[in-house]
């Protein structure tokens, strides 16, 4: 059958459909337990929360489900230089964005302060809790936790955005690799090269990697519905991983009109786009980032620009300036039918079942 496959019996899950762990305060319990629930993996983006966080959320996710969930954390948590952020950058990029806090009537914040890593304290959180599935974006974690994570049963998935950070990952030890494709929604998850220069689709970036690497495969980046899935596994993907469509669900915590735009025509058109956190990542076009494009090298380092736009994103809402806000999405957004996180699983389960039986004929 089609969802025997290698990431099912690995993962212990019964259908090889993965819901995209959302950073940004963007996943819920709720959410995660749905398609944990219904067969499928749930994840949890909680690369965002401190340590005491991630234990909590743990806590709730092993209350609200007893199947296998993901947890996923950034291994590269910002890309700060070791000088810091210098007064001449910080006067370039407030230049640059005076005009639309003008026109938010807010004044500029401050010049952010100073950001720590947490990824390692996060480690220890994850090592501690054990979830059955530790995702990781932006590198790979070092040897020794890739081993702690084998002896503490823990599968562990790293994310390329190119076959050379497939085969690395590979290399490094990590059990299974998300395939991310262009096509996807929020952040290029790159780590060798630039995400500019890394920007292959998911299917052909899938039959590379199936090429040169023996590990199972993730596919992730334009599927939304089981002609996706089924696709995905046709061309040699152990599973598929599915953001956007679950995002639009309202267990996601993404706000109202954040749901209400991937369902409406503006969702026809998304944008790469640097100007609202420093990392390139798609969403549904909006006016800055149409506005912005070519004056990336303006644009604080990751995250420290995330905490310059803030205020102007919330003065945004307020005001219902939507074409100021980027709204994460990926490209399959105007295919989306579904928003309730239980009737997208079983939709997907019941279209990838219809493809493979009509090709048995």
């Amino acid at each position: 059958m089609w969802y025997n496959t290698k990431a099912t019996k690995l993962l212990g899950i019964d259908y090889p459909i993965m819901q995209g762990p959302f950073g940004g305060n963007l996943s819920t319990v709720e959410l995660t337990a749905a398609v944990s629930n219904a067969g499928g993996l749930g994840g949890y983006g909680a690369y965002t929360m401190s340590p005491q966080e991630i234990f909590d959320i743990d806590k709730q996710l092993k209350a609200a489900t007893d199947k296998p969930y993901n947890i996923n954390l950034w291994v590269s948590d910002h890309d700060i230089p070791p000088s810091g952020l210098s007064d001449e950058q910080y006067k370039k990029t407030t230049e640059l964005f005076k005009p639309y806090f003008d026109e938010a009537g807010i004044p500029l914040p401050e010049k952010p302060a100073p950001f720590q890593s947490r990824f390692e304290n996060q480690l220890e959180v994850i090592l501690d809790v054990k979830p059955k599935v530790f995702s990781f974006m932006f590198g790979v974690p070092s040897v020794d936790v890739l081993e702690q994570c084998r002896r503490s049963g823990i599968t562990t998935v790293g994310a390329a955005t190119t076959l050379d950070e497939a085969i690395f990952l590979e290399a490094a030890g990590v059990d299974m690799i998300i395939a991310s494709g262009f096509e996807a929604g929020g952040h290029r998850p790159s780590f060798l090269a630039s995400a500019e220069s890394s920007l292959t689709g998911t299917f052909v970036l899938l039959q590379l990697i199936r090429e040169k690497v023996k590990i199972p495969i993730i596919a992730a980046g334009g599927i939304a519905n089981g002609k996706g899935v089924a696709a995905a596994l046709a061309l040699g993907a152990s599973a598929a991983q599915i953001g956007t469509a679950f995002l639009a669900c309202d267990e996601s915590n993404a706000l109202p009109i954040h749901r209400e735009m991937l369902f409406s025509d503006a969702a026809k058109y998304t944008t790469l786009s640097r100007a609202y956190t420093g990392r390139l990542g798609r969403g549904i076009t909006s006016r800055i980032a149409k506005e912005i494009a070519g004056k990336e090298e303006n644009i604080l380092p990751f995250p420290l620009q995330t905490t310059l736009i803030s205020p102007l994103r919330k003065a945004a809402l307020d005001q219902q300036k939507w074409d100021m806000i980027l709204f994460w999405g990926g490209q399959i957004s105007p295919i989306l039918k579904h928003t309730k996180a239980k009737e997208l699983m079983h939709s997907l389960i019941e279209e990838t079942n219809a493809y493979f039986d009509d090709l048995k004929g």
